[in-house]
């Protein structure tokens, strides 16, 4: 029996790639007026505002203020995992999640060095504001689930199912407590105490026991 080859997957469509766009100017609008005032000192409005949309547009994308900057906190799990999908099948599942970790987190360009400030700044607020600390609790539990079908299908059919979900909740695991460690200091981007460092050595600790190549 011949096999068929895959259908491609499905390219954003313009209004698709569109509404994401206007996502992601209202979360950097959200997140820079969370740094200037407050996420107490900032409204729904004065996001909008800052944005450029009406205020009817931004409640049709979010609930509320702190729900604003959630494409923001989730655009590095976003890439990672766009990342763990184009490994090679057999590569080794914690060898990928390693090197995925790092690309991610590294910061070799300006705009890379913006996300993770975005990133920093939003979690020194999320310690005084429990609802933006549950988005972004949110953010890393969709990731986990949207993370272990792709470390599945990297692992094999005989993979252990178990060993597969507890991988997935590792890595996502490694990279929140990495995140949050690295912003509650000042070290840098890159080098000793940087996101990518501390990730994997996150990593290499969850996962030391798995079985999993």
């Amino acid at each position: 029996m011949t096999t068929q080859p895959s259908p491609p997957t499905a390219q954003p469509s313009l209004t698709e790639r569109r509404k994401a766009a206007t996502q992601l100017d209202i979360a950097r609008a959200a997140a820079e007026l969370f740094a200037e005032h407050g996420p107490d000192g900032t409204t729904a409005e004065a996001i909008a505002t800052r944005a450029g949309v009406a205020l009817r547009t931004f409640y049709r994308y979010f609930r509320n203020k702190q729900d604003a900057v959630a494409p923001l906190l989730a655009a590095g799990g976003d890439q990672w995992r766009e990342l763990l999908a184009a490994a090679e099948p057999g590569a080794g599942v914690l060898t990928a999640l390693e090197r995925a970790v790092a690309e991610v987190l590294s910061a070799p360009d300006a705009h890379a060095v913006e996300q993770l400030g975005w990133t920093r700044g939003l979690l020194r607020a999320a310690e005084e504001d429990p609802a933006l600390r549950a988005v972004w609790y949110r953010v890393n539990q969709e990731s986990e689930e949207r993370l272990t079908p792709i470390l599945g299908a990297l692992a094999g059919k005989d993979a252990d199912p178990l060993e597969v979900r507890l991988a997935a909740a590792a890595a996502t695991a490694a990279i929140r407590t990495a995140l949050e460690a690295w912003a509650l200091t000042d070290a840098a981007t890159e080098g000793p105490g940087s996101p990518a460092e501390l990730a994997a050595r996150c990593l290499r600790e969850l996962t030391g026991g798995m079985s999993l190549s």
